[in-house]
């Protein structure tokens, strides 16, 4: 018996998994952005704030915070057939940064979340990426009363390397948070593809 092609059953493709960090300053929007985006019901850490953590957590500009991620939040997004993300949010706070060696191993690349009215924030996440050479994308969250200004601007104040792309996104909302994590695995390959540097001694 004869079987045309079409029926022949598809065989299913086997997705390529890959780590994208969130980071960025406390309280800016990275368990928002992993909530928001996220096809499963995200992994969260998430501790109240007490008055012990006062005197070591910068509340300046975030003063209606209640609660910390103290390990890691973690969500999962299926970009195509073939290729599902898993997020991971770092710590935003000094006092966990230590978790951040462990959440960087296997990564992809990184989404590094500003807030323009505390940019100083994101200084660390930038500096630790850049010194790992780890690709990353800057995403300038949209907060009612913050200032806008354009990418240029954003990109001179953080001193990053021209390559570098900054977007402007609404942490909140799903298709916002995809096209930044789809620029970061562009952004992410691209570098992947270009030739080595040659070695000086």
């Amino acid at each position: 018996m004869a079987f045309g092609r079409s029926s022949r059953k598809r065989r299913p493709v086997e997705p390529v998994t890959l780590k994208i960090l969130v980071a960025g300053g406390f309280g800016v929007g990275k368990t928002t952005l992993v909530g928001a985006v996220s096809e499963i019901r995200p992994l969260r850490t998430e501790e109240r704030l007490s008055e012990a953590g006062r005197p070591v957590d910068d509340l300046e500009g975030v003063e209606g915070k209640t609660t910390t991620t103290v390990a890691m939040d973690f969500g999962r997004i299926t970009l195509r057939e073939d290729l599902v993300l898993y997020l991971f949010g770092t710590p935003g706070q000094d006092r966990f940064w230590f978790l951040w060696d462990e959440l960087a191993q296997g990564s992809l690349g990184a989404v590094v979340l500003a807030d323009t009215r505390r940019l100083a924030d994101c200084f660390a996440a930038v500096d630790y990426f850049e010194r790992r050479k780890i690709p990353f994308t800057v995403a300038v969250n949209c907060f009612e009363g913050a200032d806008r200004f354009p990418a240029e601007t954003v990109q001179a104040a953080l001193d990053l390397d021209p390559g570098v792309p900054v977007l402007v996104c609404d942490a909140r909302e799903r298709s916002s948070v995809r096209d930044v994590l789809v620029r970061v695995v562009e952004h992410a390959l691209a570098r992947a593809d270009r030739p080595k540097e040659p070695v000086t001694t």
